[in-house]
């Protein structure tokens, strides 16, 4: 199997692609860069790995939450990619990237994903690691003030995320049990790559028509869509 991956909804921009299980990547920390350096990274994957477009079995991306702009761009250009190669879309919750991202170089266990989404609130998702250790939701994805997250108990946990350095205590208020902080994680495409590969032997993937970004705060996201237009 062959997918592509991107993901641009943080400050982090990055693309990986996945060949038989082995992972190739590219990542910066690019803040308002990332329309400019994720062809770039794109490309060179491509060419390193001696592939074309249409010959891989599928594309995937950070469907967000997270920036509106990052979001938007990383549903751009993986929609111009699949309909010009012809190939299927795999999206991606950012949050589950973000948590699967945090398990690197950890052994599996639940994680806690949160983004600051600014304004006094934040992205939160609970997850936990399916029988081969990739995440999977244990809830809904949600965009709140930390103080209207809903209590969680069980654990050990991994707080993942920007939101944790945000608002550190008001998060593990939120929480029943033990919990190791990862605050400095970002969602990456290798994470990506990896949640994606096992949805589509799933049958998750779909249209580039349908692969539509996630804003959860859907009232700033018409508010912006009607300001550029």
């Amino acid at each position: 199997m062959r997918l592509l991956a991107i993901e641009t909804a943080t400050e982090a921009c990055s693309a990986a692609l996945w060949v038989e299980g082995e992972i190739r990547e590219r990542l910066e920390t690019a803040p308002r860069r990332h329309a400019q350096r994720i062809f770039a990274m794109i490309e060179s994957l491509l060419a390193e790995a001696g592939l074309g477009l249409p010959s891989l079995d599928a594309v995937a991306f950070g469907r967000g939450p997270g920036s509106f702009t990052g979001v938007r761009i990383a549903a751009g250009v993986i929609q111009g990619l699949a309909l010009g190669a012809d190939l299927p879309v795999v999206p991606v919750s950012t949050l589950l990237a973000l948590g699967q991202a945090a398990l690197k170089g950890r052994a599996p266990r639940p994680v806690l994903a949160a983004l600051d989404a600014r304004m006094g609130e934040v992205y939160f998702l609970a997850c936990r690691p399916d029988a081969e250790g990739l995440l999977e939701p244990a809830g809904e994805e949600r965009v709140a003030p930390p103080s209207k997250i809903p209590v969680v108990s069980g654990g050990p946990w991994l707080g993942a995320g920007s939101g944790w350095a945000a608002w550190p205590e008001a998060l593990r208020a939120r929480v029943q049990g033990e919990i190791e902080l990862a605050e400095d994680c970002l969602p990456t495409a290798a994470a990506v790559a990896r949640l994606a590969a096992r949805d589509y032997r799933r049958g998750l993937a779909v249209s580039p028509e349908a692969a539509v970004p996630v804003y959860l705060r859907d009232q700033v996201a018409d508010e912006r869509a009607r300001v550029d237009g």
